[in-house]
């Protein structure tokens, strides 16, 4: 009988660790948005370039993650990629159109260079704060983060966008920051 509960016990430990660990199950804050981080690398690797990245939260399955990556960011074949309930499929394939005199790593970032997604969790918290203090809305839910690439390509001048919502849905009130996490404007 103690050989069985031995093998029982492992299996267990190894269904609950399993179970909060995952991209969906994080927390919209600093950790949990690091711990998505690592799944981005994981997935695609630590030189990834991304053209876009919106993490989204779903009452019911939890964290949805998209991304347009490619691992060459001199082509202009990029692939679209959405993560749900810790499984990532690829949506579609998509070849970039630049202007003449541009390059396709121009509207391309890579995860530490410059984006923090850390820094964009933290920004998640700060927003729910400045919401219930300014708005006098009780407990407001998150709903979505994202990466803004400018149209120009400019890096400096990329944003941070954090989409809140009351508990109980209604209005969307988005807070944008830049990347050093300085707030420019909150509109709903």
């Amino acid at each position: 009988m103690k050989s069985l509960q031995i093998p029982c016990l492992f299996l267990l430990l190894t269904f609950l660790i399993s179970c909060g660990s995952g991209a969906s199950n994080q927390e919209a804050n600093e950790d949990g948005f690091l711990a998505i981080e690592e799944a981005l690398k994981d997935q695609f690797g630590a030189d990834a370039y991304f053209t876009d990245l919106t993490i989204t939260h779903n009452k019911s399955i939890g964290n949805i993650i998209s991304v347009t990556v490619t691992d060459d960011p001199s082509s202009l074949k990029m692939g679209q990629w959405t993560q749900s309930n810790d499984s990532w499929t690829q949506t579609s394939d998509i070849t970039l159109e630049v202007s003449e005199g541009m390059n396709a790593s121009d509207f391309m970032f890579q995860l530490g260079d410059p984006i923090d997604l850390g820094k964009l969790g933290g920004l998640v918290e700060k927003s729910k704060e400045k919401l219930a203090e300014e708005k006098e809305i009780p407990s407001p839910s998150f709903h979505m983060a994202l990466v803004k690439i400018p149209k120009d390509g400019v890096r400096s001048k990329i944003e941070y966008l954090v989409l809140l919502q009351p508990e109980n849905g209604g209005t969307t009130f988005t807070y944008s920051y830049d990347l050093s996490g300085n707030f420019i404007s909150m509109d709903y």
